[in-house]
């Protein structure tokens, strides 16, 4: 049942947001040109990789300089119409192709990169018994405000309590969250082990 919803939500919000996502894309290309799309390899359910799929909002190879993958307000590789995307997160409308091809859900953990899995322990790699989502109860919870383990913390405690019910108020709290900042320091609240 949830991969029939996804798949028809998915499916109406990338009809209905393909004129924003043309517009996006037309700016991006104005701006700076190079690839529209930013494809990075995620971790996706059961530890399978996936490549994820967002609308370019930093210059080009924007991951082998400065602080690499981590991102921070005011990072400087961000793109004038980059920082407008992620201000209102319309870059991460791709990933609604990510739900049809149902390497995502609309609702799980965000996914993580591999360096990042590599450093879980048993209980966290929980975290990957189901999909990804693009929204999830972490994200309503303070998104990168919050630590990187205080969102660990949350996307297992939706792993164990995911229902209709907690899946209802996650969708019913996610506008409210996009608008909350997307930003911790330098690393974006990870913080590798020890």
């Amino acid at each position: 049942m949830n991969r029939i919803l996804d798949v028809a939500v998915a499916g109406t919000a990338l009809a209905l947001t393909s004129p924003l996502i043309v517009l996006s894309a037309l700016a991006i290309r104005l701006e700076g040109g190079g690839p529209v799309l930013y494809r990075q390899t995620r971790v996706g359910k059961d530890g399978v990789d996936f490549e994820l799929l967002k609308l370019r909002t930093m210059v080009v190879g924007a991951e082998t300089v400065g602080a690499g993958y981590a991102v921070d307000r005011g990072d400087p590789r961000i793109t004038r119409v980059g920082a407008l995307l992620r201000r209102i997160s319309f870059d991460e409308l791709p990933q609604l192709w990510n739900v049809i091809r149902g390497e995502m859900s609309l609702i799980g953990p965000r996914p993580t990169l591999r360096y990042q899995v590599d450093q879980y322990d048993e209980r966290q790699r929980h975290r990957l018994d189901v999909k990804p989502g693009i929204t999830g109860w972490a994200q309503i919870h303070g998104r990168a405000k919050l630590s990187w383990a205080e969102r660990i913390e949350l996307d297992l405690w939706y792993v164990e309590h995911r229902s209709a019910l907690v899946d209802t108020k996650i969708v019913l709290r996610t506008p409210r969250a996009l608008f909350g900042g997307t930003y911790k320091g330098e690393t974006g609240g990870w913080k590798p082990s020890q």
